[in-house]
């Protein structure tokens, strides 16, 4: 199982890296977005609060992550989609496109966190658990964007069903990665800070918990 694991990662990267169109259009809304926002803010106002510079971020970042990682099963024809069923148990596939997304979701993070903090500051004080945010956040994006684009995949491919699906439940690992990033921008105190991390873990392992129960069904659809 595990190998079967590793070779469906390997094509996903090998994919990846053969139409590397879709990673660079990933790159330049990254790069846009922030350019425009500094346009907005920075040359007008002279200076962007923390607030500001916090939640324009997530903003950016979610949505870098829903152009980025939920094509995860939309690309994947119906004639490849019987030889994946014929090959290996579901679970083999989602743990194989899962790995997969939660790296180029922490990777489009923290290229973002760069570019952004390279063009509009940075005011973050405590890295560790900005860095810790970010992770955590990325493994509950790509959880919830892995499960919905298994859905949107047999319902006719639809990218506007993506966003309309994947918004609500993305909603809550957003407010809680603004707070605990809120709170790494102020430097609070680090003991004031673990339980809300403990909370975005936790709604983490629910999103894969609920992801592996819920895809064979979607599968074997």
């Amino acid at each position: 199982m595990i190998k079967q694991v590793i070779s469906i990662f390997e094509k996903e990267v090998k994919l990846e890296w053969r139409n590397k169109t879709a990673f660079n259009g990933i790159l330049l809304y990254l790069v846009s977005t922030i350019f425009i926002c500094y346009l907005s803010f920075n040359l007008k106002t002279g200076q962007m609060q923390s607030i500001t510079w916090n939640a324009l971020f997530w903003i950016i970042i979610v949505f870098a992550n829903i152009n980025g990682v939920a094509k995860s099963f939309l690309q994947e024809g119906e004639g490849r989609m019987l030889y994946y069923y014929s090959l290996c148990k579901p679970q083999v596939i989602l743990s194989g496109k899962l790995i997969f997304n939660i790296l180029l979701s922490v990777l489009i993070a923290l290229i973002g966190f760069s570019v952004y903090a390279l063009i509009l500051g940075n005011p973050v004080s405590n890295y560790v658990y900005f860095l810790l945010t970010i992770l955590f956040a990325s493994i509950g994006f790509s959880g919830v964007l892995t499960l919905v684009s298994g859905i949107v995949s047999k319902a006719n491919n639809s990218t506007a069903l993506m966003a309309v699906l994947s918004f609500p439940i993305l909603l809550p690992i957003l407010l809680m990665s603004v707070r605990l990033s809120e709170n790494a921008i102020d430097g609070i105190n680090i003991s004031l800070m673990n339980d809300k991390l403990f909370t975005l873990i936790s709604v983490d392992a629910i999103v894969i918990t609920t992801a592996y129960i819920l895809f064979p069904f979607i599968w074997r659809n």
